[in-house]
C-alpha cells in the first residue's frame, strides 16, 4: 500500500514514519502534489504552532491539495487542529474540513490541571469508524494546549479540564488529537484500522 506523510513545517513526521514501519507499512515523506494525490493513504501529522504551520502550507499550496484529496486522510495533533475551521492559536484560519473551532484550554477554575495537557489519558469511543470499540477506556498519549470541542464530527472523547474531541471524522477525513505513534499497542490498533478504511 502506498502511504504518504505530508512534509511541512511541523515536527514529529519521522516518529510517525517509524510507527508505520512497526506495523509493516513503508511510507514516503513528501510535499509533492502528484505523490500525495496518488497515495492510497495520506497522513497529516504535526507538532508545532498553528499559524506558522498554516503559513507554510499556503506558501507551498499544500492547503488546496489537502482539501481536495479523495483517499483516506489522517490528521494527527496539529494536523487535526489545522483541518478545523479556525484556531485560537495565532488567530489561524484552518482548512475547514471539520466545522468546529479550536479553543485553548482554560484552567482558571482548575489550576491544578496543567496546560499543556501532556501524558496519558483515557479515550471513550463514540463511533468506531476509525477508533475500534475495544479501545474505549484505554490510554492514549497527548501533548497539546488547544483542543476541538465535542461536535457533530466527534468520534471519540477525552476528559481534561472539559470534554474534548479525541478524534474526528467527516467523509474521507479522519483525525486524532492524541498521538497514535506514541500510544503503544493502542496507537498501533488505530494506525492499522486506518490502513483498512
Amino acid at each position: 500500500m502506498s502511504v504518504a506523510i505530508i512534509k511541512y513545517n511541523a515536527g514529529n513526521v519521522f516518529s510517525v514514519k517509524c510507527a508505520l514501519q512497526r506495523i509493516g507499512v513503508d511510507a514516503v515523506v513528501t510535499d509533492d502534489e502528484a505523490t500525495l494525490r496518488n497515495a492510497e493513504r495520506v497522513i497529516f501529522p504535526g507538532v508545532g504552532e498553528a499559524s506558522t504551520a498554516m503559513s507554510y502550507l499556503r506558501e507551498k499550496e499544500l492547503d488546496s491539495v489537502i482539501k481536495s484529496l479523495t483517499q483516506p486522510v489522517l490528521g494527527i495533533c496539529i494536523g487535526l487542529q489545522l483541518l478545523c475551521r479556525h484556531s485560537e492559536e495565532g488567530d489561524t484560519t484552518g482548512l475547514g474540513i471539520f466545522d468546529v473551532d479550536i479553543k485553548r484550554f482554560d484552567n482558571s477554575a482548575t489550576p491544578e490541571l496543567k496546560i499543556p495537557h501532556m501524558g496519558w489519558n483515557t479515550i471513550e469511543v463514540v463511533s468506531n469508524s476509525l477508533i475500534p470499540d475495544q479501545i474505549s477506556g484505554k490510554h492514549v498519549y497527548y501533548v497539546h494546549s488547544y483542543y476541538a470541542p465535542v461536535c457533530a464530527s466527534t468520534i471519540a472523547v477525552t476528559q481534561y479540564i472539559n470534554p474534548f474531541s479525541a478524534a474526528l471524522h467527516r467523509g474521507n477525513f479522519y483525525a486524532t488529537q492524541f498521538h497514535p505513534e506514541k500510544s503503544g499497542d493502542v496507537g498501533e490498533v488505530v494506525l492499522k484500522k486506518f490502513m483498512t478504511l
